[in-house]
């Protein structure tokens, strides 16, 4: 796994609602915890664009409400920097479910996915319909 190229500010902390943008069949999830987490002891673990994170489904299909997921970030509202300068943001805060072994449940990615995110996992450029 590569390194991502860029300052991501992390802000989405546990109990932020993001929408998912997979065809999955979840449409909302609630961040639970951070996968791989580091930091001050007691402080919340802020996740952002490429990091992985356990969620609870909130709405969706019968099949996948109330039960834990895990999600990688491909959208937040607050702007990050990339190396060359650019601020990128988008307007809203998404994730695509995937699997134990970071492979994506749906097969296509509704609206647009960080190049970040391709960077790091390079299997969900399969699925993903725009890459910014």
């Amino acid at each position: 796994m590569a390194g991502i190229t860029g300052k991501i500010s992390k802000t989405l902390i546990p109990g932020s609602i993001l929408t998912c943008a997979d065809n999955s069949g979840a449409k909302t999830i609630m961040i639970i915890n951070k996968i791989g987490k580091s930091g001050a002891r007691g402080r919340l673990a802020s996740s952002g664009i490429g990091d992985i994170v356990m969620a609870s489904v909130k709405t969706g299909t019968p099949s996948y409400r109330k039960k834990k997921v895990r999600a990688i970030i491909i959208r937040q509202k607050h702007p990050f920097r990339r190396m060359n300068g650019v601020h990128v943001r988008f307007e809203d805060n998404a994730a695509i479910l995937i699997t134990e072994s970071n492979l994506p449940v749906g097969t296509e990615v509704k609206g647009a996915m960080a190049r970040e995110v391709i960077e790091k996992y390079i299997k969900l450029a399969g699925v993903a319909s725009r890459v910014i």
